[in-house]
């Protein structure tokens, strides 16, 4: 375990099994992210327990596939630290969509730089942001839940105005586009706009429960009330929405609604 000090504004370890990983992460940071202070460098779950115990850690770049202890198997320590998460894997799909809906963010290897500068920048304000709230331990805590049933991501972390929501999945409604933003309408009849384009979220959200009907628009199956073809094929949704399902992805449509429906039917 190696102690490596400098002087930064983000305090941070790397963990990471591999030895190529670490070193090159390390030059990475050192040479495009003058804002982090790699404090510690951890060869497993192990050695970062210490170095979070020794230190305050304002930021984790977090392998997964480690043998032994998991990345995932930090998340409490990291929870207990109010330390934000930045995964640096190649990972299963599941596991992609629930870090996507609850961690800051993930780094895919071989790690792009620029890739790495935007989530370090997104890292700095988060924590800023953060520091007077908990809203990095909630998603950790959700991240957890999520990786451990395995079946459907129960919540999802919202970017919104100078802090960030804790979502419900259960109270979106529906999705959509507008420009470079996806609008969540909530079942509360509240508006949340976000900064990411829908495609995002289509990733995300259970493909069980979630179906995209349209370029602009995504919608909760259960909320569904009725489905035409008065004007076109149409859905109407329990809040009063009506929205329409463009012809290319009806069939997409037609399959989810009757899986889903099949499946309320069975339990």
């Amino acid at each position: 375990m190696s102690q490596i000090k400098t002087t930064a504004v983000l305090n941070a370890i790397i963990v990471d099994d591999e030895e190529f990983a670490r070193s090159s992460l390390y030059f990475l940071l050192q040479e495009n992210c003058d804002q982090v202070n790699i404090l510690g460098i951890a060869k497993s779950v192990a050695e970062a327990r210490t170095l979070l115990t020794a230190h305050q850690i304002d930021l984790i770049f977090l392998d997964i596939a480690m043998p032994g202890e998991n990345g995932f198997e930090l998340i409490p320590q990291a929870q207990i630290s109010n330390a934000t998460v930045i995964f640096t894997t190649a990972y299963d799909q599941y596991a992609l969509k629930a870090i996507k809906a609850n961690a800051l963010d993930y780094l895919l290897k071989p790690i792009d730089i620029d890739d790495l500068k935007e989530a370090v920048v997104k890292a700095e304000k988060y924590i800023n942001l953060s520091k007077a709230g908990n809203n990095r331990n909630e998603s950790l805590k959700n991240l957890a839940a999520d990786l451990t049933d395995r079946t459907a991501i129960k919540k999802i972390t919202l970017p919104s105005g100078q802090g960030y929501r804790l979502v419900d999945i259960d109270d979106i409604i529906h999705i959509e586009a507008d420009s470079n933003y996806s609008v969540f309408h909530l079942t509360n009849l509240e508006k949340i706009a976000v900064s990411k384009v829908l495609k995002d979220y289509e990733e995300i959200l259970p493909e069980n429960r979630f179906v995209r009907i349209h370029k602009s628009s995504i919608v909760n199956l259960k909320y569904i009330k009725e489905y035409n073809s008065k004007n076109g094929l149409q859905v109407i949704l329990n809040n009063g929405d009506a929205i329409n399902v463009s012809r290319r992805r009806a069939s997409d449509f037609f399959d989810k609604i009757k899986n889903y429906t099949d499946f309320q039917s069975e339990n």
